[in-house]
């Protein structure tokens, strides 16, 4: 029944409200309450209950020394995609549950050959979870629910719990102010009546190693490590775009320095086009020599028309200059005549 109580207050299904209309009005208002309360996670098919975990043996015929997970959780979609759920009546005591934590942590260590031949964690033959970044693969978490109907109060037995498994769940400190849970157990702890009340949205939620109650979704994940992430990308992103901007400041100096150093036609006065000043850079000994390098086109074409009406005029003067002498010869000889 405490497995069932748990699966339901995680999932929260959401009531059909149409089916309800014609009952009482307290009971359409709590239906109505739940409907519009956060969502829980995955479906009814992302749970799964008694799960063996086999420290020994196979999937099939597991061997002793496993732990036998009460709800496996498998909610991707939801940020959760492997959850691995305990409930404890408060009949148990710290040491009795650090022997079945041993367990979780045997099953996360062992390791068998998987279908590719390739060695991996047997867990992830089963299941599948998204690498952990920067080398950070911690085993899959454990969430444990105390459901108190026995003796024994849950605040003291989690207290001697997180100091009895400190080896298994807690991170290695790093400088930029989080922890990395590589080969760790991530163990989160709540009371049922909070969870039912809450779900997983709510911060009743407490992972060994934190001061403080989160949610689920933050409790299992690393928002230190997180934040640091988004601080380093922040910083990247600003160097970026210094770069970028010293970059631009740099190519805005040099088309500034060219088009100081733009050559001016030297008949009209306009800046040569890129065109027109590519053209008069000298490209090698056996180019052709630019015969107005100190034209625009238009100014060049005018000059060279104008060159070649005055070779074409050239030899009409040559032959008008030599006609003049000669009429003047015959000239003098028709006055020596008449004379």
């Amino acid at each position: 029944m405490a497995v069932n109580e748990a699966v339901l207050a995680l999932l929260r299904p959401k009531p059909n409200l149409s089916e309800l209309a014609s009952e009482p009005a307290d009971v359409f208002a709590a239906a109505q309450a739940a409907f519009v309360a956060p969502a829980g996670l995955g479906t009814i098919a992302s749970y799964a209950t008694e799960v063996a975990l086999p420290a020994t043996g196979t999937w099939a015929n597991p061997g002793k020394g496993g732990a036998q997970a009460d709800i496996v959780i498998t909610a991707p979609e939801d940020g959760v995609p492997l959850l691995f759920v305990e409930i404890d009546n408060c009949f148990e005591s710290a040491q009795v549950l650090a022997a079945k934590i041993d367990k979780y942590v045997r099953f996360g260590q062992r390791k068998v050959k998987d279908v590719d031949g390739k060695e991996r964690p047997m867990w992830r033959t089963c299941w599948w979870v998204p690498d952990g970044r920067h080398g950070d693969r911690p085993h899959p978490l454990l969430l444990l629910v105390f459901n108190w109907i026995g003796p024994r109060d849950p605040d003291t037995v989690i207290a001697q719990l997180a100091e009895l498994t400190e080896r298994h769940w807690k991170g290695t400190w790093y400088e930029g102010g989080f922890h990395m849970y590589d080969g760790k157990l991530p163990i989160v702890v709540t009371g049922m009546k909070q969870m039912k009340e809450h779900g997983p949205a709510g911060a009743v939620f407490r992972r060994f190693g934190r001061p403080h109650h989160q949610t689920l979704i933050e409790a299992i994940g690393n928002p230190r490590r997180e934040a640091h992430d988004a601080r380093k990308h922040a910083e990247y992103a600003a160097r970026q775009r210094e770069h970028q901007e010293e970059l631009r400041r740099i190519a805005a100096q040099h088309r500034a320095e060219r088009e100081a150093s733009r050559p001016v036609c030297a008949g009209c006065g306009t800046r040569f086009t890129d065109e027109r000043w590519k053209a008069i850079e000298p490209t090698g000994w056996d180019a052709a020599r630019e015969t107005h390098p100190h034209l625009c086109d238009d100014c060049k074409q005018r000059a060279i028309t104008a060159e070649r009406q005055a070779e074409q005029a050239g030899p009409e003067h040559q032959e008008h200059d030599q006609a003049v002498p000669e009429q003047k010869a015959g000239g003098t000889w028709l006055s020596r005549f008449r004379g």
